[in-house]
């Protein structure tokens, strides 16, 4: 495709994604069914500078200043291509405006050109991490890893290892997941046969983390209540051995189709879907007092995420969180009557806010006298996690994971026994 032509696509692109009205995964999706014609190579560089332009939107936007063209302008600035080959096509005024700002001192701008955040979440972050503030923001403007999780059913990690670089594929073992490899660069992973049979998936190491922390076990009876498209469903079937009975719950029957796919590769035969009502019914009434453990992955802003998903910075706001707060500690109270005595809760989100996470186990525990908190770092400790202390805050008591300290997406996870 002509430059000229791709900064065409980029710009349309653009203002549909910078609506902010829906997910950008989601535009994108819609964008380019619209546009089959385009090469995979223009659908990677379309979604890059998409991506590049939400990551760095404070920045470019003053960058671009009270021009008409304020948006070609972000898409100059975003667009992943060489300046060789991007300034014959642009005209005078545009070329020295480019080169004015390759030469702009980013140091110099106010610093909201440096983290990119909106303003209530960069003061709520720079309240929770003083000093770390700084590195945390630049941590989250850097696109993700990619990491998998081995389906130990299928295969050992070291297997599944060797056949991914058989085909070539380079991977690193995980620091802390047992289950995990890292992959170097971001190869086509659905083409290859070990994703078709169900050997690996795409999991972030801080989601492998959270389903680890759980602990389930052979012939054990466990509930995922948020399943969403079930990772963490597949994760724990496969600790289980796919013994026992996972009852993979969620409000959206949608989400569950596509969870029964991914069982179907998985090779598990313990995974019981259940669709949630908006009040507990009587299929759920009767397992009460009934599991082993349970899993609550609340809904939440998603803002650990932002590597992924840097719209959701500019989408979400402080009232969504506070309402996301209030439906995550009723969430945590359902699930919580599902747990039998001696039974073991985890409480877990991908935010990176104390609102959403310390506030609510505390909330909790409040409320909840016969739940005794479990410090994560211990439990971690005893499923031979190493170094289980360094992913902890508030002295081991909580799993807290942040991408500049860990390199995994920003989660969150609290742990309580029945008494």
């Amino acid at each position: 495709m002509s430059v000229v032509r791709m900064l065409q696509f980029a710009e349309q692109l653009g203002s549909e994604v910078l609506r902010l009205e829906q997910p950008a995964d989601r535009v994108l999706a819609q964008f380019f069914r619209r546009h089959r014609a385009l090469g995979q190579r223009d659908r990677a560089m379309l979604a890059d500078t998409v991506y590049a332009i939400l990551r760095r939107k404070t920045l470019l936007e003053t960058l671009a200043g009270d021009s008409a063209d304020t948006l070609r302008r972000q898409v100059l600035l975003a667009l992943p291509l060489p300046r060789d080959e991007l300034l014959p096509v642009l005209s005078e005024a545009e070329r020295a405006w480019l080169q004015a700002c390759d030469a702009q001192d980013v140091a110099a701008l106010p610093d909201a050109c440096r983290h990119n955040l909106p303003p209530w979440l960069a003061d709520a972050l720079c309240r929770q991490l003083g000093d770390e503030f700084e590195a945390a923001a630049q941590a989250l403007l850097a696109p993700a890893p990619l990491d998998l999780r081995v389906n130990l059913l299928r295969q050992k990690r070291s297997q599944a290892q060797a056949s991914l670089l058989a085909q070539g594929v380079q991977t690193a073992h995980t620091r802390w997941s047992p289950w995990g490899l890292r992959v170097a660069g971001k190869p086509g992973l659905k083409r290859l046969d070990l994703y078709r049979k169900g050997v690996i998936e795409v999991q972030d190491e801080g989601s492998q983390l959270l389903a680890l922390l759980v602990g389930a076990r052979r012939n054990e009876v466990v509930a995922d209540y948020c399943a969403g498209a079930g990772g963490k469903t597949l994760a724990l079937g496969a600790a289980m051995r796919g013994s026992g009975r996972l009852y993979a719950m969620d409000v959206s029957a949608a989400r569950l189709d596509v969870l029964r796919a991914r069982v179907g590769r998985s090779g598990l035969a313990n995974v019981y879907p259940m669709v949630l009502g908006a009040a507990p019914g009587p299929q759920l009434q009767r397992l009460y007092g009934k599991m082993d453990r349970v899993l609550v992955d609340a809904p939440c802003s998603g803002l650990g995420t932002l590597r992924r998903s840097p719209d959701l910075k500019w989408r979400q706001d402080a009232a969504a969180v506070a309402a996301f707060a209030a439906q995550q500690q009723d969430i945590l109270v359902q699930a919580a009557r599902l747990l039998r005595p001696g039974g073991r809760l985890v409480y877990a989100t991908c935010s990176l806010l104390e609102q959403e996470n310390e506030a609510v186990a505390a909330a909790f525990d409040a409320a909840h006298a016969d739940f005794e908190p479990r410090p994560v770092a211990t439990l971690l400790a005893e499923l031979k996690v190493a170094d289980a202390a360094s992913l902890c805050g508030a002295g081991g008591a909580y799993l807290r994971l942040w991408p500049h300290r860990h390199g995994t997406d920003g989660f969150f996870a609290a742990a309580w026994q029945r008494r």
